[in-house]
């Protein structure tokens, strides 16, 4: 991801609802200037518009564990492999780096229902249930793949 891509990951950020997209602005600080591992891919269409995109970073207190924070497709997009595609290069460039595990979580909330059942199609194995962790009545479900 380029700088000039941060509008088009915006409206992706808001077209699926997932949190105030001018959180991406302090999100990619560091990214942008280097300071940090972190990275953030974006996918485009045949047009060169930008239509996915992923942030994942190393967890803390660990070694070679890593955590896939955002990913996300325009709506005008989903269902044709966008994302599927994106999760692979990012598992991919990660592998290169010698990650060995890459987590994933999500809400438990009903209108989560597609994405926890997109991870387990990239072969992601449901680890963990934290009850109530986002909000009451809101847990957070974890899942798991190794790399190596």
């Amino acid at each position: 991801m380029i700088p000039s891509d941060l509008p088009a990951v915006k409206l992706i950020i808001d077209d699926n609802q997932m949190f105030p997209s001018e959180f991406i602005d302090e999100m990619t600080q560091a990214f942008f200037a280097q300071e940090s591992e972190e990275k953030w891919f974006v996918t485009e269409d045949s047009e060169k518009q930008v239509v996915g995109c992923a942030y994942c970073s190393p967890e803390k207190m660990t070694e070679g564990t890593w955590n896939l924070l955002l990913i996300a497709v325009l709506k005008t997009h989903q269902g044709i492999g966008i994302g599927k595609q994106l999760m692979q290069y990012v598992e991919f460039t990660l592998y290169s780096k010698n990650v060995r595990v890459l987590l994933v979580e999500t809400s438990g909330l009903p209108e989560y229902k597609l994405t926890r059942e997109f991870y387990p199609k990239c072969g992601y194995i449901q680890v963990a249930v934290i009850p109530e962790y986002y909000d009451k009545g809101d847990d957070k479900i974890v899942f798991w793949k190794s790399l190596t």
